[in-house]
């Protein structure tokens, strides 16, 4: 059975599981097998197993139904999606960013849970413990964005953001290489200062600090 050779990449198990789907192993209608026993067939743990059924649901690929499993529903992505996001530059993509993650996080102000705030402050304090490496700073400010769009409680915000975020990751590593500097400590405290607004439900000032935040991250790109 292929597994993952090289590090253990939720994006190298989303393209060998797209593999297996394409080569008929499931076909579309098809259920998963639970994560327990897809994670060491991919050869990953399940936590990256989990994250690559994510990636593969923002494609159009997979569709995860409440107490029933996970599904297929495409042996491939969808054309149209994959085509837009390869023409597409960093910019469009952050645009496209800031129209979901300023309403999901307005949402998330209001709707919240406690096991929402937890992840919340989980992943703060993880992408704070990462600034020395710029791939798991990324990873880690990405998972942080992904908790506020997850606690909108939106299921249609979160794939749209899964379907944006590889490309946003690679191009967030690449500028930061160049530009020699990440992680400082007044990027850190506007995350946290959307996490504190979040947790005091409070979806305008959220809102506004995402949109201000994604509006500086363009123009690091400008």
């Amino acid at each position: 059975m292929t597994t993952v050779r090289r590090e253990s990449l939720a994006e190298q198990a989303a393209e060998l599981l797209l593999a297996r789907i394409g080569a008929g192993e499931w076909e579309v209608g098809g259920k998963l097998p639970a994560e327990t026993t897809l994670a060491p067939q991919l050869g990953v743990g399940r936590s990256t197993a989990r994250e690559a059924i994510r990636i593969l649901a923002g494609r159009g690929v997979l569709a995860t139904r409440q107490g029933a499993g996970v599904f297929v529903t495409a042996v491939e992505p969808a054309p149209t999606w994959d085509a837009v996001l390869d023409r597409a530059d960093i910019i469009a993509v952050l645009e496209a960013r800031t129209a979901i993650e300023v309403e999901a996080a307005a949402l998330a102000a209001e709707r919240r849970t406690a096991a929402d705030l937890d992840e919340l402050r989980r992943t703060l304090a993880e992408r704070d413990r990462r600034r020395t490496d710029i791939r798991a700073h990324v990873e880690a400010d990405m998972a942080f964005h992904r908790a506020v769009v997850v606690a909108s409680g939106n299921p249609v915000l979160r794939e749209l953001f899964d379907g944006f975020a590889p490309r946003s990751l690679q191009a967030m590593i690449d500028m930061l290489r160049i530009r020699g500097h990440h992680g400082d400590a007044a990027d850190q405290d506007a995350h946290g200062r959307i996490g504190d607004a979040i947790a005091a439900r409070d979806p305008r000032t959220a809102g506004a600090l995402t949109r201000e935040h994604l509006d500086t991250v363009k123009r690091l790109f400008g």
